[in-house]
């Protein structure tokens, strides 16, 4: 099928359209998972000293910001995600110094360092909690927990019907101090992951601390895990019956996304703006908010709360042009009235990467199809967000033994209903490879030594040395997209794309400045289709196993080639393809 697209005419509305300042709005940050990133003393674990060694990699690789997943204290019960002190490295990745070094080399280097804070719970090993529990019922320090007695004539029986997000009761009974059964808490993960009590004024005044804490130490902002959860609905109130509540899942639940959240991040950006109010050196927040709608999450955005939020709802979007497009326009709808760059994702340290998620089985096709998906999301308007060892077009593990499996949810599902429903984070979650033949491919200094998740042998082939400098690479095509996304006047921030013609299961949409025009296209069938290309390839990329085809063309089949190329009429433009002819 042939259609053409009609030749684009400049808006005047759109090209004397305002950039609005602030380096988040168009920035693209890019998540370490530190365990699993780069291990530099040899022990299997990643560490912040082996995150220090890559920063140039990440400089070259062309992204502005890094996300650091948790390295506080932590007996790792949820990998970090439950702290036990918000103001201590952990020992497996290093110490404070360590943290500090990191920030300013990447400061050095030009880039920004935003690390995740975990404000919905603690560990069970927190000073706090460990005290609330040694004191027994009516010690203060139950006041910041949500401690409650029991059902049932003896208290047996859970205060509600909630359930944890990695499965069973969301509730687990204490011992008094003498022994006998005791009261119940909340935790809405691991039992090790007590939730805090938002409602206690302590609670607020210790974050509040812990925030300035890490402002001072430099850090340019912070990601906010379980954003959405931090508030209650009073009376904790049953939820009545319910499928098993999923870990990312929308659903209206009394426990998520409740309207006193946005009080507490009222509180938290006076403190942000504390720190200097210059676009370009602003400290921000980004919303880990799983709400059931993008309007309920534009709430975290307005001008006096958060930066930014990540776009699940787009990250949840099947590989399909209609859907996608319905996507991209709630999206940037949604955060137009409240003055929000919109952001977008495709994988992270939750879910399965999207190069296994939205593929179908067929490596080469499952490869072009993420490839196609990341550099649609990197066509629009907003802030993108790419996760460690994307850029190298690794697939999910899905084949890791039980034995080594860490994720809590696995291990709590095993035997009931939920069993597998949510415990694959740990496939996602693999160590990456940098250089060599042998596992652990370059994550530790010493060839042959541990790695704290098993990989896969294939790995070799996909590691950083192997990659670097093979233009037809995945590592390649990452490389040459976002320098050409930074250095193009269209891409990057904005609020809007129009739509032009394209034939079904095709997306073509153009943004246009003054200085720039530029249109993305992309085929989401399994077929290859047939359209022109008005104008030379500005940066030929074929896909894998396409090497030296289409260069210059004057009219592209989208089955082939993916890259940049330019409208006759005016500068330039982004072809997107993930297929190639059957």
């Amino acid at each position: 099928m042939t259609k053409h697209l009609p030749a684009p005419t400049l808006r005047a509305e759109e090209a004397d359209a305002p950039r609005r300042p602030g380096w988040w709005r168009d920035a693209v940050i890019y998540q370490v998972y530190p365990r699993s990133f780069a291990d530099a003393d040899g022990d299997g674990m990643g560490d912040l000293a082996g995150v220090r060694s890559r920063l140039p990699y990440l400089r070259d690789l062309g992204v502005d910001a890094v996300w650091l997943s948790p390295f506080y204290a932590s007996p790792q019960a949820d990998a970090g995600y439950d702290v036990s002190d918000y103001r201590v490295v952990d020992p497996m990745f290093g110490d404070l110094a360590d943290a500090e070094g990191l920030i300013a080399d990447a400061h050095a280097l030009g880039l920004r360092v935003i690390v995740d804070l975990v404000p919905n719970h603690a560990s069970d090993q927190h000073t706090w909690f460990r005290q609330a529990l040694r004191e027994g019922p009516g010690s203060p320090l139950r006041g910041r927990f949500h401690f409650r007695p029991g059902r049932g004539g003896s208290g047996e029986l859970p205060p509600n019907d909630w359930e944890s997000i990695f499965g069973g009761p969301a509730w687990t009974r204490t011992a008094d101090p003498d022994g006998t059964p005791g009261e119940w808490y909340l935790h809405l993960f691991a039992p090790e992951q007590p939730d805090f009590n938002w409602d206690s004024p302590a609670v607020a005044d210790e974050f509040r601390s812990v925030l300035r804490f890490w402002l001072d130490l430099g850090a340019d902002g912070f990601r906010i895990d379980v954003a959405h959860g931090m508030v209650k609905a009073a009376g904790l109130p049953d939820i009545g019956v319910h499928d098993q509540i999923r870990l990312l899942g929308n659903d209206v639940l009394p426990f998520f996304d409740q309207d006193g959240v946005h009080e507490i991040y009222r509180d938290w950006r006076r403190i942000l703006d504390e720190y200097g109010t210059d676009p370009e050196t602003r400290r921000i927040a980004v919303a880990e908010a799983w709400t059931p709608t993008v309007e309920r999450t534009a709430n975290y955005l307005r001008r006096d709360e958060l930066h930014q939020a990540f776009n699940f709802q787009y990250l949840g979007t099947p590989w399909d042009a209609a859907a996608l497009r319905a996507a991209v326009d709630a999206s940037l709808d949604s955060m137009r009235p409240v003055g929000a760059a919109t952001t977008w994702v495709l994988s992270n340290h939750d879910v399965v990467r999207h190069l296994t998620r939205l593929g179908r089985g067929d490596d080469e096709q499952d490869l072009r199809r993420a490839r196609a998906a990341t550099l649609l999301m990197l066509a629009l308007p907003g802030s993108a967000y790419l996760y460690q060892g994307e850029e190298l077009g690794l697939p999910e593990v899905l084949d890791l033994p039980d034995a080594a499996r860490q994720d809590p949810a696995f291990h709590r599902a095993r035997g009931t209903e939920a069993e597998g429903q949510e415990g694959l984070r740990d496939g996602c979650r693999v160590p990456l490879p940098w250089s060599g033949s042998a596992a652990p491919y370059g994550f530790g200094p010493v060839e042959g030594g541990p790695s704290w998740l098993p990989q896969p042998a294939e790995w070799a082939k996909l590691g950083v040395e192997a990659q670097t400098g093979d233009h037809g690479s995945t590592l390649e095509l990452y490389r040459a997209a976002l320098s050409a996304r930074r250095g193009h006047p269209a891409l990057g921030a904005g609020e809007a794309v129009e739509w032009l013609e394209a034939p079904e299961g095709v997306l073509c949409f153009r943004r246009a400045r003054v200085d720039g025009v530029f249109a993305c296209t992309v085929n989401t069938t399994s077929a290859p289709v047939t359209l022109p290309a008005p104008g030379r390839m500005l940066l030929p990329y074929p896909g894998r196993g396409d090497r030296g085809r289409g260069r210059g063309r004057a009219a592209g089949r989208h089955d082939r080639l993916v890259g940049l190329l330019t409208w006759r009429q005016l500068p330039c433009g982004w072809l997107i393809s993930p297929c190639r002819p059957e």
